[in-house]
């Protein structure tokens, strides 16, 4: 498999030793911002592990517990175990989602900016995704005309990014209730993936799908983000939306999750105890986030040519730069010349113009390699 240029741009620096400043940075573990390990390896040393009492939608008990999580962290009381089925990650989610709703050929609605990973499921899953435009326009809003548009007789689903990644925009509720509205009328699905529903900026709590009661609706999220675990591989699916709806498609997920039985016993049992470290990293890491968005702003005081577009949630953050070459030249030339890597905004599918930073990235390096990017331009 060949890289990508700016791939392998990053090999070769690699390879020659060069010491670049690496504002890609995507695992919170791989910048210093850890859960408390020993609690989580004790919780994993749990003697029923032994047994081998297989659940398609997962044991009873971590599903209990993802049920906590929302109550504690969302104020959502009601939401049933039975609705949640357990997944070894979000990508395994989305798959089993897919394959519920999906034949071979028909299509997926997807953002656009939004995170590539759409485009490997669907090569995978036989599937066509239609992206439809989220536009900046003092903020991000979804085009709603345009998403109306490119829906056919074989749209299966919309899905929505809550908040996207990387533009850190949350779906306002009016655009909510137009979801609802046009999935109804076409008898298609919402897929929500809420990894960073977490980490808004303001911290002001946005409302989950997970009780969405207007659309059939699959909610996605999981520990790799809720608790910087994203090692210990659990996430799930929360179904919800009409009765009539939810029942059938929960029992064909659960045929669906009886012949893959992926989860495993230790993490699943470990599970109230790795939801719980979120209590503590999850301060720290938007500690973190305030803090280099502050050093940022305060950078770019000097180089107006340089834009940081309104972000309300996540872990990324948006430069609009002058167009004197593509994304990826300016990527390379920032890794070569600067000795810094940033993301090229083609990645997430915009057009030249636009580079995507990491907000995790501690805050001496941080500083240091803003200041060698806008030194460069």
């Amino acid at each position: 498999m060949s890289l990508n240029p700016f791939a392998a741009a990053l090999a070769e620096a690699k390879e020659q030793g060069a010491q670049v400043l690496d504002l890609t940075a995507s695992n919170p573990a791989q910048v210093g911002l850890r859960p408390d390990a020993e609690a989580v390896l004790r919780a994993l040393a749990n003697p029923i592990a032994m047994e081998y009492d297989p659940l398609p939608r997962g044991l009873l008990s971590a599903r209990q517990a993802v049920a906590r999580y929302y109550a504690e962290q969302h104020g959502i009381s009601d939401l049933d175990p039975q609705h949640i089925v357990l997944t070894t990650s979000t990508s395994e989610a989305y798959s089993f989602v897919m394959r519920l709703l999906c034949d071979p050929g028909d299509e997926i609605a997807v953002p656009r900016p939004g995170y590539p990973l759409f485009e490997f499921l669907a090569d995978i899953l036989d599937l066509k995704l239609v992206s439809y435009p989220l536009f900046y326009d003092h903020g991000w809003q979804l085009d709603l005309y345009s998403l109306e548009k490119l829906i056919t007789e074989r749209t299966r689903a919309i899905v929505v990014v809550h908040p996207n990644n990387p533009t850190g925009s949350f779906v306002q509720p009016g655009e909510r209730d137009d979801l609802n509205a046009l999935c109804r009328q076409h008898s298609m699905a919402l897929i929500a993936d809420e990894v960073f529903l977490d980490y808004p900026h303001d911290a002001v709590a946005r409302a989950s799908f997970v009780s969405n009661p207007a659309a059939l609706t699959f909610t996605l999220s999981g520990l790799s983000k809720i608790s910087a675990l994203p090692q210990m591989k659990l996430a799930w699916v929360v179904t919800s939306g009409p009765p009539s709806l939810v029942e059938p498609a929960l029992s064909r997920l659960e045929v669906i999750a009886d012949t893959y039985l992926s989860m495993n016993a230790p993490v699943q049992l470990a599970s109230p105890a790795m939801l719980q470290q979120r209590t503590s990293v999850q301060a720290r890491l938007m500690d973190r986030v305030r803090q280099n968005l502050g050093e940022l702003d305060a950078q770019l005081v000097a180089k107006p040519a340089v834009v940081r577009l309104q972000v309300d949630g996540g872990w990324y953050a948006i430069l609009r730069v002058p167009v004197l070459q593509t994304d990826e030249q300016l990527a390379i030339q920032l890794l070569r010349q600067a000795r810094v890597a940033v993301h090229p905004g083609h990645f997430y599918g915009f057009e030249d113009g636009y580079l995507v930073v990491s907000l995790i990235v501690p805050q001496q390096d941080f500083r240091n390699g803003v200041a060698r990017i806008l030194r460069h331009l």
